[in-house]
């Protein structure tokens, strides 16, 4: 399988950035997005060139790290899948494939394919946790919580931060990462005593940190690897109304 990237460098977010063309022959169809990027870094080192940098960790679809903007796709053409989890099999021999990093200024961006996505770390810092004594785990049955609020909690959490859905939002809006966060913790029991704090804390960081408002477009649903719903940016508005009415 041949293949052409036209992939973007810079040096840093404060130098100017460009396309860069490169040619791969007798790739493997099996082979993941990233591994192919591997192989170019591969060349490239041989030739005496700079290597792409671009930012990977579990290669399993489970840290979130790897996020690039395939062909105009946060992951590329896949459903429901991370970058990691592309395979070139989802090409044609020939293809010519644009890979960018995601785009927003909130992630600003590192070099070549990394942006810095720590600002999801600080809306976490601002609120996502519950805080509790430490001691011994209490026993799993003694706080009952009924199926359907355990499932939902549970698809909240599915979460990675991987950033899809602030690549693929017009206004660059991080609704859907808070959304899952905050509903992850507000729906449980050990959640709630700080349920107001928490969601007005994670709202103003994510707005502090320069995402873009949200307007319903379903396009963070459509690129979010785990699927999460825009059920959860509804229930975070209920909240956040509710903890604006509570004035705490």
């Amino acid at each position: 399988m041949n293949l052409t990237l036209r992939v973007w460098r810079q040096a840093n977010r404060h130098e100017p950035g460009h396309f860069e063309e490169y040619y791969l022959r007798d790739l493997n169809p099996n082979m993941s997005f990233l591994e192919m990027l591997d192989v170019l870094n591969e060349q490239l080192t041989r030739e005496g060139r700079e290597p792409v940098a671009f930012d990977h960790d579990c290669r399993e679809g489970i840290c979130g790290s790897c996020g690039l903007v395939i062909n105009g796709e946060p992951h590329g053409p896949g459903y429901r899948v991370t970058t990691c989890q592309t395979y070139l099999r989802a090409f044609r021999d020939g293809d010519t494939i644009t890979v960018e990093p995601f785009r927003a200024a909130a992630f600003p961006l590192i070099k070549d394919l990394v942006v810095d996505r720590s600002a999801f770390d600080r809306i976490m810092q601002a609120g996502g946790f519950i805080s509790v004594n430490a001691g011994s785990a209490p026993d799993a049955n003694a706080i009952l919580i009924p199926k359907d609020v355990a499932d939902k909690a549970m698809d909240a959490a599915q979460c990675i931060g991987c950033g899809a859905c602030v690549a693929a939002c017009k206004n660059a809006s991080a609704m859907l990462f808070v959304a899952a966060k905050v509903s992850h913790l507000n729906l449980l029991p050990q959640g709630q005593p700080e349920k107001t704090r928490r969601t007005l804390a994670m709202v103003q960081q994510m707005d502090a940190e320069g995402f873009g408002a949200c307007t319903v477009t379903g396009s963070c649903e459509a690129a979010c690897p785990k699927g999460i719903s825009l059920n959860f940016i509804a229930k975070l508005n209920r909240d956040y109304l509710s903890a604006l009415l509570l004035g705490k």
